[in-house]
């Protein structure tokens, strides 16, 4: 299994909230659990820049491993 360079965000809520209401309400429940953890916010920061449309494949690792989910877990989704 190979790992894209980069994923984007809009991809990745649709598989972490797939009974979400819209991608937006999906991507505000993302952004507010990554304020909750003061630490994974500093650590998705410290792996790359944030203000852009994707996340690459170090942000979202940390992401998967605050979900619990391994990354064969998060293709099936």
């Amino acid at each position: 299994m190979t790992i894209r360079r980069t994923i984007l965000k809009q991809e990745l809520v649709k598989k972490l909230y797939p009974d979400s209401i819209s991608v937006k309400s999906a991507m505000q429940q993302l952004r507010n659990e990554i304020e909750v953890c003061p630490t994974l916010k500093k650590q998705i920061e410290q792996a790359g820049h944030t203000k852009r449309h994707y996340y690459n494949k170090q942000q979202l690792l940390l992401i998967l491993e605050h979900f619990c989910i391994t990354l064969e877990e998060f293709e099936l989704l």
